[in-house]
């Protein structure tokens, strides 16, 4: 085997610009697939990290009434949904790949003021004391929540950057005084995620599938949330995960087991999971039928390379007749022949597939930088097309291969 890979290198060498057109067919086969592929892992990867944020892992599971979150009105929470106690939050802690959980409460406010300013349309939280750790947020500015703030009933407010800027438009907020819904709260604090995420808007689809509410949330202690609405709502929970594939699981079965606890006879009344990540595999799917069919297009130029290393190889086959003959005239069995130009093909096409591996990675970064969409180039796409080139060697090169081992060693000989 080594001997003949050692011929097949020589006899490459030997002619050097002909075995380069014959690898041509499979170099652009091979780059035109491995861009393809890693601009594709690429644009998923950004939908991905659009839809669920830069290292976030979290998954909110909220009560729905059919397709919607349940609707809060004046009667309070519905009859046979519980309180989520302590007890409850341990169990799905204890959720395989499960970090952490907290509780929180929340509604869209449009009477939040500060003196004549008002925010439209900003959401307050009532979270509890493990919710900023639960969802990775950083205190930018004064302090957090403290257990005297829970036991005490203190009315203090956390504001994100967003809503401190509505509300303050440029002053320190620091110290001051808000209104949410007539009653006073102190501002404590700035938060903010400790990973900063903006997602790439290209067009006004990406606006309205990513942007987030502009007025920006506020945050207040949950035993103080009758204070502002006057009776009791049912609770969310938001869960942090190890990764983002373990998202779709750990909020499932963090809604199965609040719905373990549900006893209404309103069977349209389920806890279910903010599934970010399956709207991340819906878009992805909505251009897979797209990305399969260039990626047969591109495989058609790996069948044309074929059918040039065939008619190379038997080019060289003629060629070589002489020397077929002699070394069957010395003992050479039909498999040593076979073998030899079957791996001479094997290696031409595999010297194809590297170049059009190294060819298509730089195509891919190229194609990045000029269009500015994501790539991520696939090692499993790399590996598998060298494997698949020198396939199409060894397949296209059987014919020539069995032509040559079958030639008369006399007729061979006396070949001119």
């Amino acid at each position: 085997m080594l001997e003949n890979i050692r011929l097949s290198f020589k006899g490459i060498w030997s002619h050097k610009m002909r075995s380069f057109l014959t690898m041509l067919g499979i170099i652009i086969g091979i780059a035109a697939i491995i861009a393809i592929v890693s601009t594709i892992k690429g644009t998923n990867e950004q939908i991905k990290e659009n839809l669920i944020g830069a290292g976030d892992n979290t998954v909110e599971i909220s009560l729905y009434q059919g397709d919607w979150t349940y609707e809060m009105g004046y009667e309070g929470i519905p009859t046979g949904v519980p309180v989520i106690n302590s007890q409850v939050l341990d169990e799905i802690k204890d959720i395989e790949n499960v970090v952490g959980a907290s509780l929180y409460l929340s509604r869209q406010e449009f009477e939040v003021y500060h003196l004549n300013t008002s925010i439209s349309g900003g959401y307050v939280l009532g979270v509890d004391n493990s919710y900023f750790d639960t969802c990775n947020y950083i205190i930018k500015r004064g302090r957090g929540f403290c257990e005297k703030d829970f036991s005490e009933y203190r009315k203090v407010a956390l504001l994100d950057k967003d809503s401190a800027e509505a509300l303050f438009q440029g002053e320190d907020p620091l110290g001051k005084t808000i209104e949410i819904k007539r009653q006073p709260y102190v501002v404590v604090g700035i938060v903010a995620k400790a990973k900063e995420f903006e997602p790439t808007i290209n067009s006004i689809d990406d606006y309205y599938t990513y942007s987030q509410d502009a007025s920006g949330k506020i945050y207040v202690p949950d035993c103080t949330w009758p204070v502002i609405y006057q009776y009791d709502e049912p609770q969310n929970v938001v869960i942090e995960v190890e990764s983002t594939d373990d998202m779709t699981n750990a909020g499932k079965k963090t809604a199965d087991i609040l719905n373990g606890y549900l006893s209404t006879t309103d069977e349209t009344l389920k806890y279910k999971a903010e599934d970010l990540l399956k709207q991340a595999q819906d878009i992805q799917e909505l251009s897979k039928s797209t990305n399969s069919m260039l990626i047969w297009i591109a495989g058609i130029s790996l069948i044309v390379g074929g059918i040039g290393v065939m008619n190379i190889m038997l080019v060289s086959v003629t060629e070589r007749t002489q020397e077929i003959g002699l070394k069957k005239a010395i003992g050479a069995k039909k498999s040593n022949i076979l073998g030899q130009f079957l791996t001479e093909a094997a290696v031409l096409t595999s010297m194809g597939g590297i170049m059009g591996v190294i060819v298509g990675i730089i195509l891919a970064e190229v194609i990045s930088r000029l269009s500015e969409m994501p790539v991520a180039i696939s090692i499993p796409a790399a590996i598998a097309a060298v494997v698949f080139s020198m396939a199409i060697g060894i397949i296209f090169g059987v014919f020539p291969s069995y032509k040559a081992a079958a030639l008369d060693p006399i007729e061979a000989l006396r070949h001119e």
